[in-house]
């Protein structure tokens, strides 16, 4: 597995990601329409980054994650994603391993991220990362019944 940066040519399977679990366990909302049509408008134009998971000897995208700017201290965690077909073989933690270190480089000191309770694994993943659970406020999606951070 090999973790590269985003780039326009990733946008399609950027897309495919994202919707693949949105579908599956909320549902798809006007912020995430927003985020993964226009994604360097609305990530990397503001100090973000998209990483995605290439995996295989044809280079097959498999997974994302993304870092959204928040402020000079601050990112958040959006759209950590790997293909149910390949779930299992730790590609998420790698994801969560990447970010992180590239979230310390950027000099931030703290990670958030908003999700949902039915999301168990993730949460699961999260907390073994360290994230906590803090009060739900600030919340810019309508379907995040929870809100984590992480502190370094």
């Amino acid at each position: 597995m090999k973790i590269i940066n985003y780039q326009e040519c990733h946008q399609k399977d950027f897309k495919k990601l994202s919707y693949e679990w949105l579908e599956k366990y909320v549902s798809v909302e006007p912020i995430d329409e927003e985020m993964l049509n226009n994604p360097k408008s609305f990530i990397l134009d503001g100090g973000g980054h998209i990483f995605m998971a290439q995996h295989g000897d044809n280079n097959e995208i498999v997974g994302t994650v993304s870092l959204i700017h928040v402020d000079d201290k601050t990112f958040e965690l959006a759209k950590l994603a790997v293909t149910e077909e390949y779930q299992g073989l730790k590609l998420g933690q790698h994801l969560m391993e990447h970010y992180l270190n590239i979230a310390k480089q950027q000099g931030a000191n703290k990670v958030i991220l908003f999700t949902n309770q039915r999301l168990t694994k993730a949460i699961g993943l999260y907390k073994k990362f360290g994230f906590i659970e803090i009060p739900l406020n600030n919340n810019k999606y309508i379907e995040s019944d929870l809100k984590m951070e992480l502190l370094f």
